[in-house]
Parts: structure tokens; C-alpha cells; sequence
């Protein structure tokens, strides 16, 4: 099938971007070599064997002047993969500091639309009530299916959204920050705390997640008042509470090994 105009001028500019960049580096590259080359003449056997450790010095110096945008876009495009799944994060060495209200935003956005993870928890849930026959107007088969979804990833969006102005208004880190530890135990320990506990603006201090579980409660009410019959709305956002503190850990601890089974993953390949 014939490539369309605006496609074939995309691809035309994704070839010009690379080719530039590559030609950047290699440019970087060569004058590091040149560099190296001006030096003085060793003049004995120890200069000689340090010639290749200066080269590769000047080099690294080099790659380091080049431009911070370009920098920053390299850690960002290795850190994609990991945050369309589970969401803006914290890595290990990551420092921890307040975020402005542009990138709360930033946040918001990511995690209620823009990740994977987000989806499979409510596919998740909906397969739950499926199973369950709940709501049993809704019937059964994929029509049925397709309501309940659509009708729990509403109260997702309803939840994450007071969540994140409750974080906001006190100052609350809204990431998944990884654990700082090693073991399988301390790790999960850590996952499941950081579903009850958040940083506050101090980025030290650790406060019960308010914003997160009010949300829930809010949302798990407004949940009920769209389902169709008599419903006990309080007694939905009861349960809005206890889904959060179960699948919120769950997704925690998915979070917190999820790198290391992409790694497992990669490394079979």
C-alpha cells in the first residue's frame, strides 16, 4: 500500500533527525581523536602505555559537552519503555525533589492516560464483575463486558483525579519511587507501604495517603450511582477503599519488579 504524502515527509524527517545526530556525535567523536593527536610526543615507556587512556578521556569529556537536551532526551528515550507500563517513577539513583505544577500535570496525565499499567488493572477489575455477574443487568458476553469497563476505568479517572488534587494541595510525591534496598522481602515491604504512604513536600517525611484513599471513597460512591438498580453508594465507596488498598498494592509490587523481569526478559533474546 503506497505510503500517503504526509507520511512519506515524517519518515523523510525521521531519517534527516538520525542522520544529523549521528553525524553530530561522529563530528564529536573525531575532533576528540584530533585532540588526543596534538598532544606532546610520550617520551618514555609509561607515557607511551597512557596515550590510550588519555584518548579515551578526551573522548568521554567530549560526549559529555554534548548538549543537555540531547542528554536528557537519551535518558528519557531509555526510560520509555518501562514508564508506558507502569508510569512515571523514581529510579534507584534518582534524586528526590518537589515538582512543579506543570510537571504534577505531566504526571496526572502519564498515569491516568498514557500507561498500560492503568488499563490492565481495570481490565482486570471489570473481569472480576464479569465473573461475578455484577452488575447482572448488564448481561454477560463482550457488550456486557464492555460496560463494566468502561464503568470502572470511569471511576479510575474519577479517583486518579481527586488523588492527584489532594496531592497537589499538600504537597505529596504522586511517583512510585523504587526501593532503595535489595532483597525480594524488603522490596515488597516497601511496595506495599508506598500504597498507604507517601513524601510530603519535604520530600523526607513520610504521611498517610488521604488524597488517595478519599478519592477512592468519592469515586467508588459516583461508581454506584451510575450502576443501574439500588445501590448502596456508601457501601460502593467502602469498597472503592479496599480495591485500592489491593490492586494499588498489587500494582506497587508489579511496579517494583518490573524492571528486573524486562531484564530477565531481554537477556533470554
Amino acid at each position: 500500500m503506497p505510503n500517503s504524502p504526509v507520511r512519506s515527509k515524517a519518515c523523510a524527517i525521521l531519517r534527516w533527525g538520525r542522520t544529523l545526530l549521528s553525524g553530530s556525535v561522529l563530528l564529536n567523536l573525531l575532533m576528540a581523536f584530533a585532540m588526543a593527536q596534538q598532544t606532546s610526543q610520550p617520551t618514555d615507556d609509561q607515557e607511551n602505555r597512557s596515550a590510550p587512556t588519555k584518548a579515551k578521556e578526551s573522548i568521554e569529556a567530549k560526549l559529555k559537552e554534548l548538549p543537555a537536551d540531547w542528554q536528557s532526551m537519551q535518558g528519557k528515550l531509555k526510560r520509555l519503555p518501562i514508564e508506558w507500563l507502569i508510569g512515571p517513577y523514581i529510579p534507584v539513583q534518582g534524586n528526590l525533589h518537589p515538582l512543579t505544577n506543570q510537571q504534577r500535570e505531566e504526571v496526572y496525565l502519564r498515569h491516568t492516560f498514557l500507561t498500560a499499567g492503568s488499563y490492565l488493572a481495570r481490565a482486570f477489575s471489570a473481569g472480576l464483575n464479569q465473573a461475578r455477574g455484577e452488575p447482572y443487568q448488564w448481561g454477560g458476553g463482550f457488550g456486557g463486558y464492555g460496560k463494566r469497563y468502561a464503568a470502572k476505568y470511569g471511576q479510575f479517572v474519577v479517583q486518579n483525579t481527586l488523588a492527584a488534587g489532594g496531592d497537589a494541595a499538600l504537597g505529596y510525591e504522586p511517583r512510585y519511587d523504587f526501593c532503595r534496598c535489595s532483597g525480594f522481602w524488603p522490596r515488597t515491604r516497601h511496595a506495599i507501604a508506598r500504597n498507604f504512604l507517601a513524601y510530603n513536600r519535604t520530600e523526607h517525611e513520610l504521611r498517610p495517603q488521604v488524597p488517595a484513599y478519599a478519592g477512592a471513597f468519592v469515586a467508588g460512591i459516583l461508581y454506584g450511582s451510575w450502576l443501574p438498580g439500588k445501590q448502596d453508594i456508601w457501601k460502593n465507596g467502602a469498597y472503592g477503599m479496599l480495591t485500592q488498598a489491593g490492586i494499588g498494592s498489587g500494582y506497587n509490587f508489579a511496579s517494583e519488579f518490573a524492571l528486573d523481569i524486562l531484564h530477565k526478559l531481554g537477556s533470554r533474546k
